[in-house]
């Protein structure tokens, strides 16, 4: 246990903030979730339902410093791929 006051006030401090990053994480999470068993599915309209709610909540999670940019482009690219091909509209060449 921290004995000093600025030691105790940030370990209050990062308790919340984990609190608050994991139900973050877990919105996102949930909704990556969601999209790829409507992809298993073969279900288009809840896979793009699943899709929007995934790329508002990794979005957030970008803006937050959650997530990096970088890995949020990503995910976003592949799951609106396996969209893609799952209408049957051939994804462009890299």
């Amino acid at each position: 246990m921290p004995i000093k006051e600025n030691a105790k006030k940030y370990m209050r401090i990062t308790t919340k903030n984990t609190v608050l990053n994991k139900e973050s994480m877990g919105v996102v999470k949930a909704a990556v979730r969601a999209t790829r068993e409507a992809l298993a599915a073969k279900d288009v309209t809840k896979a793009e339902e699943g899709y929007k709610k995934a790329q508002k909540a990794m979005d957030k999670a970008a803006i937050k410093g959650m997530m990096k940019k970088n890995t949020v482009s990503r995910r976003k690219s592949r799951l609106q791929t396996a969209i893609k091909k799952l209408k049957g509209i051939e994804p462009k060449a890299k």
